[in-house]
């Protein structure tokens, strides 16, 4: 059973919502970041980036940039433009894109659940990227960006959903990107009671996006029980911040991959004809996007093909059966050299939010082969963290993405 308990968020001024909202802090690189807020006093990435408010050539993990950070919350909280909720709710958060609705629930998650595999992960993390958040979260003493998590549909949850979004929203913008965000408090005794015991009835729940913001989270949490030895298990350090979502409202787009080279093969005719073995290869005329599972779309020289991988390579393992899984097997690894994609030059990654002639452009640029792929299914997702496998690294692609700024966890 999960626990999810309500919280007393601190959240924008309701005039200042849309300033303040700002994509999660790891879709920019450095420089994009210095870029996004140049002249911008109210955008949460300055705080979730404090290293914007220094020289370029500053040390980004100095303690003072954290403490920047935490300076820059509590001065807008002084200021009003933050205010605290004056009693522990939850908050339902719908986003809409291109006319899809995606409505979850923001609440506490438990560190506990996490530690205990109720809350379930599908990606590795990376201990340096851990330890970025860990800083900014202790030296905060809030968490500020929103973990993604799934369940299983609930008719009770959906019940109490539909019903609350009749009424009047707390917020409602459209952000610059197109995205419309809506928010909902609920705080009436019967709501939140009726809530916490649905979450009880569920034994499981995943991580869909935010996997290095929950570990961090989650030591920060363990952390602050060592330093506090009678804790009871209430503190808020014990809970982190999330976003949880019903399975039926999750959209995965493909994570495509752009390759450098050609392998060790000489050029593309070469490289093609070696591929021949692993697909039936289909010229095409326009850009593909494959619509079947086994279906791959290769862009090289100008010109588009469907690969359509042999049935003797598929696999029904949850993990080894993945499109992704697919490709890195039979075809990045043996043909074009490329053993490990979390190290190797010679791949890189491009979001399916991109679309497919960002793909071309990479071509056209640093990149001589690009491939487009099916999307993992969020059924996928859960098979492979119910079995307590890893699915290989940028295997998913979440849009919309969650804002950060809207809800801040104090702990």
């Amino acid at each position: 059973m999960a626990k999810v308990r309500t919280f007393a968020a601190v959240r924008p001024r309701t005039d200042l919502v849309n300033e303040i909202a700002a994509l999660p802090y790891d879709v920019y690189s450095r420089a994009e970041a210095y870029e996004k807020v140049k002249g911008d006093n109210y955008s949460f990435l300055r705080i979730d980036r404090p290293e914007t408010q220094f020289p370029p050539e500053y040390d980004m993990y100095s303690e003072e940039v954290y403490a920047k950070g935490r300076d820059m919350l509590l001065g807008m909280i002084d200021k009003g433009e933050f205010v605290r909720e004056d009693k522990p709710c939850y908050y339902i958060y719908e986003l809409i894109m291109d006319g899809r609705h995606q409505t979850g629930i923001v609440a506490a998650s438990s560190i506990d659940d996490y530690v205990n595999g109720v809350i379930k992960k599908h990606e590795n993390t990376r201990a340096e990227k851990e330890k970025d958040r860990i800083n900014h979260v202790y030296t905060l003493s809030a968490q500020t960006g929103p973990i993604f998590l799934a369940y299983r549909d609930s008719a009770t949850i959906n019940d109490i959903v539909n019903k609350k979004k009749q009424e009047d929203a707390l917020y409602s913008f459209t952000a610059d990107d197109g995205i419309t965000h809506n928010v909902w408090v609920i705080d009436d005794e019967d709501s939140i009671e009726n809530l916490r015991n649905a979450f009880d009835s569920i034994n499981d729940i995943y991580i869909a996006d935010g996997h290095h913001r929950a570990a961090s989270a989650v030591k920060v949490g363990l952390k602050k029980r060592e330093e506090n030895p009678g804790f009871n298990g209430d503190e808020e350090f014990n809970f982190f911040l999330s976003v949880l979502f019903p399975e039926s409202e999750l959209a995965i787009l493909p994570y495509n991959r752009v390759v450098r080279n050609y392998g060790g093969f000489e050029t593309l005719s070469d490289f093609m004809n070696a591929l021949s073995d692993i697909c039936e290869i289909t010229p095409v005329d326009e850009p593909f996007q494959p619509v079947n599972k086994g279906e791959f779309g290769l862009f090289a020289e100008g010109s588009w093909y469907k690969l359509t991988i042999f049935d003797k390579y598929r696999n029904e393992d949850p993990v080894e059966g993945l499109d992704v899984s697919l490709l890195q097997t039979y075809i990045l690894k043996p043909l074009l050299g490329i053993d490990d994609p979390r190290t190797s030059s010679d791949i890189d990654f491009v979001g399916g939010i991109r679309g497919l002639s960002e793909l071309e452009r990479r071509c056209n640029t640093d990149m001589k082969l690009a491939f487009s792929m099916y999307p993992t299914s969020i059924g996928e997702l859960f098979d492979v963290a119910d079995a307590g496998l890893l699915m290989p690294p940028k295997s998913t692609w979440f849009e919309p993405k969650l804002r950060s700024g809207i809800f801040i966890h104090e702990i």
